[in-house]
Formats: structure tokens, sequence, C-alpha cells
């Protein structure tokens, strides 16, 4: 690795750092809103949470794991997405750190912590005190951190055997996305 692009990695790494606190600070507030809802719901936001973790987690493997050649082979049929594709896989450690360490991680942390606020609420609902509030609490949080360690262990195997696909399809979300922006139509960039 050249000096001058060891640098520039670190200068990406402390940026990605310096992003993640109040990301991670302006996320883990949202817990505080969990003593306003019902915990029924609050279930399917840790659910939620865990999924949009794993997913994240999947699309920074596959981005470390796909090849250009396919989506060279793509872009030269103009299937759409194929070009985004192919700068997703030439920056694939921004994609998978940002992707896989910044959201994935962040999502982990936030699904721990708004389960064991659900844990409290099912506890109070119940009207448990003591050892048997904490033990709720401590039961749906140890149930979070195995549903989050599953998802991300399924998205990571199945972005190993299949990075093209993931990465075109996120490479396709991108580009809608891009599409949907003011002053930009399909097929431009900046």
């Amino acid at each position: 690795m050249k000096k001058g692009s060891l640098r520039h990695a670190f200068k990406f790494i402390l940026i990605v750092t310096l992003i993640s606190i109040p990301l991670s600070g302006l996320f883990d507030t949202g817990t505080v809103f969990m003593d306003g809802i019902p915990w029924s719901i609050g279930v399917f936001i840790v659910i939620f949470i865990v999924l949009v973790g794993a997913f994240f987690d999947m699309i920074g493997v596959a981005a470390a794991a796909a090849t250009e050649t396919p989506f060279h082979a793509m872009g030269s049929k103009r299937i759409f997405g194929a070009k985004m594709a192919v700068k997703i896989v030439r920056n694939a450690e921004k994609v998978a750190s940002i992707c896989s360490d910044v959201i994935g991680d962040i999502a982990s942390v936030l699904s721990g912590a708004t389960a064991l606020a659900v844990g409290q609420q099912i506890g109070n609902s119940l009207g448990l005190h003591g050892w048997g509030a904490e033990g709720i609490s401590i039961a749906i949080t140890v149930m979070a951190t195995a549903l989050t360690i599953g998802a991300k262990a399924f998205g990571k195997t199945v972005a190993v055997y299949f990075p093209t696909s993931i990465i075109l399809f996120a490479s396709r979300v991108v580009e809608r996305g891009l599409t949907v922006l003011p002053g930009r139509r399909r097929g431009t960039t900046r």
C-alpha cells in the first residue's frame, strides 16, 4: 500500500469515527421515546432494528466479497445499476465500514437498548418488581442479542455466496435514490 493511500485511509477512518458519534447519539435517544409506546409495538421495533442492522451488515460483506468483472459485463449490456455497482466494489473498504461498522453496529447497540426498554415495559405491565422485573428485561435483551447474532450470521453467509446479486440490488437502490434528488436525472453523474 502506498504511503499516500494509507494516509487517505486513516483520514477516512477518522471521519467515519467522528460521524458515528452524533449518529449513535441521535439513534440512541430514540430509546427515550420507547416509554410512550406499548411494549407489543416495541417488540416489532426491536425486530425491525435487528433486521436493518443485519441487512446493512450483509451489504458491507457483499461489497468486500464482490468482484468488478460481472458488473463490467453488465455495464456493457447497459444493465441498470452496473456502473454504481463498480463504484461500490472499488470502494469496498469504505462501503463495508459504513454499512457494517457504522450502521450495523449502531443498530446492534440500539436493538439492545430498545430491547431493555421493552423488557422493562413488560415487567411493569405484569406488575413485577425487583428480580422478576430484572429477569424479564434480561430475557428480552438476551433474545434480541441472539436474534441479532443469528440475523447477521445469516446475512453474512448469504453475502459471501451471492455478492453480485446483493451489490446489484444495492446499487439499483442507490441509483434510484439519486434520480429522485433535485436536479438529477437517470444517467447523469456528478
